[in-house]
């Protein structure tokens, strides 16, 4: 027996399949597509904020640095 391979369906095929979903069908399908693209807007957006080049000391020194600054002025 052979099998064949599985296509995806084409976009105009998944729009007419979502035109056939009711009301609260298309709902949920909104509300996982808003989810999926959130997601992936918030990991593109951390990945665009990592970096190398700056390591935890360095940030631990500057925050002492600045809590120093804050610390004189209230003197």
């Amino acid at each position: 027996m052979k099998t064949e391979p599985i296509q995806s369906p084409s976009y105009k095929q998944v729009v007419d399949l979502v035109k056939q979903l009711n009301t609260k069908e298309k709902i949920q399908l909104t509300e996982m597509l808003e989810k999926e693209i959130l997601d992936y807007k918030l990991s593109d957006l951390l990945k665009s904020f990592k970096t190398d080049e700056i390591s935890q000391q360095d940030i631990d020194d500057e925050v002492e640095k600045v809590r120093l600054e804050i610390y004189e002025r209230k003197r």
